[in-house]
């Protein structure tokens, strides 16, 4: 593969071997097609299986049950691949490698669709990379509550010095490709907390008398819990992010997407769906939306879990803030060493600052299993459901027969209506759950 053209104000050819054609890159400050198929799934699956993991037994399993709660998560699964997919074979298309999410939509719809697209996406990102903080500070402090139940630390400390810890951590990290070995290191940490949560959970069942599954509230409260659970379905495996990780792969780049992402729905989502069952099987309707808190067992196990969700969450979010660091590198020519002292400085400054936000946002309403509701409502189901099936449809309609043309609409309407009842029915649970906790609540 060679490459010719480029410079700042410019785009680049890349020539593949294996499609004998040119594919035009647009500019970008960050390193692209480095990565092997194999990092890319690292990257999936470290998403998969973030430290959310814990809340999906509480968040997903008891407001749908186990008939509901098991077919949601296979189904949702099946249908969040065939959207990724779709986004992926539209990675080169129109003669052009799209890097960013927003660069496709704007090149099948127009500018201001790019503009849509990229707040779409902002609001995403910025309430995933939120969550990831709520989550590492209450890690933080169910550390703290094992050794000293004093009630002196709160959990807005917490997450305060969760974000100061996530901060040091983008400052270190310039792009998605340089993670490269913290993906492994972050999969080992993912297996620490899981499989811990597993045997506690496990042991705690099978010691246990029979619990209940019924799923709790009135008729009402129930419609809206259910609702807001969908939301959480897609939440579990989509991130909102796809072309931006594919800029990271190596040519043929929808090639090896492709084997990024079957080896996410196959492999790497065994872990997640493991410890989500055997939590609610363990505690039923009780269960906790952090399953760690419900579990019970030594104290330094407990711990060490709680550190590995802790210390995953700050790799997590730096994947998913990554976007907004391209974006600001980009539009400011943050190029070369990492270590320069204008890119380093520059990085302290506005990566430091995003995450500040992020932090107060977190501290002031930390209620996670809305932030999951409300950020599938409405932001990944336009995302990954909407976008990805219309785009998909603008793009080859030509080459589609009227079948798969009217299975493409279908799913275009009945995402739309589910993104608007989800949105509804977070913004309950937000309205709902402001009477019962006060700003910066110690939860």
């Amino acid at each position: 593969m060679t490459m010719e053209g480029g410079g700042e104000g410019g785009s680049r050819k890349v020539h593949d071997d294996e499609h004998f054609e040119g594919v035009e890159i647009p500019e970008t400050a960050h390193l692209i097609s480095r990565d092997s198929w194999f990092q890319a799934a690292f990257v999936l699956t470290t998403g998969v299986n973030s430290v959310f993991v814990l809340g999906y037994s509480g968040t997903i399993m008891v407001p749908l049950g186990w008939v509901p709660g098991v077919l949601g998560l296979i189904a949702a699964a099946a249908i969040s691949l065939n959207a990724n997919v779709l986004i992926a074979k539209l990675h080169e298309f129109g003669g052009k490698r799209h890097i960013r999410y927003r660069d496709l939509a704007g090149h099948i719809y127009g500018r201001k669709a790019y503009s849509l697209t990229w707040g779409l996406q902002y609001v995403n990102l910025f309430m995933i990379n939120t969550g990831f903080i709520i989550l590492a500070g209450e890690a933080l402090k169910a550390v703290y509550v094992l050794f000293r139940d004093d009630h002196v630390m709160k959990l807005p400390y917490f997450i305060a010095i969760t974000g100061f810890v996530c901060a040091l951590f983008a400052i270190g990290i310039p792009y998605l490709s340089a993670l490269r070995v913290w993906l492994g290191v972050s999969t080992v940490l993912s297996l620490v907390y899981i499989v811990i949560a597993f045997v506690l959970a496990l042991r705690d069942g099978l010691n246990s008398p029979a619990r209940d599954y019924s799923i709790p509230g009135d008729k009402t409260s129930k419609i809206f819990t259910t609702i807001g659970a969908t939301a959480n379905l897609v939440f579990a495996y989509n991130t909102g992010m796809l072309p931006e990780i594919q800029a990271t792969v190596r040519e043929p780049a929808v090639k090896n997407m492709l084997k990024a992402l079957y080896f996410q729905f196959t492999v790497g989502c065994l872990p997640m769906y493991a410890v989500t069952f055997v939590g609610y099987w363990a505690y039923g309707s009780s269960t906790s939306s952090y399953l760690l808190n419900s579990t019970s067992g030594p104290v330094w196990v407990k711990a060490l879990a709680n550190i590995s969700a802790f210390l995953q969450t700050v790799i997590s979010l730096h994947i998913f803030a990554s976007p907004m660091y391209e974006y600001m590198d980009t539009r400011f020519g943050i190029t070369g060493s990492a270590l320069k002292f204008k890119n380093l400085s520059f990085r302290i400054l506005v990566r430091g600052g995003y995450l500040t936000i992020n932090t107060l946002v977190a501290a002031l309403l930390p209620f996670l299993g809305d932030f999951e509701s409300l950020t599938g409502a409405i932001s990944t189901f336009p995302l990954t459901f909407i976008l990805a099936n219309h785009m998909y449809l603008m793009a080859k309609q030509n080459k589609m027969s009227s079948l798969r043309k009217s299975w493409h609409w279908l799913n275009v309407c009945f995402f739309g209506c589910m993104s608007v009842a989800a949105a509804i029915a977070a913004l309950r649970l937000i309205a709902v759950d402001s009477k019962t906790y006060n700003l910066f609540a110690d939860l």
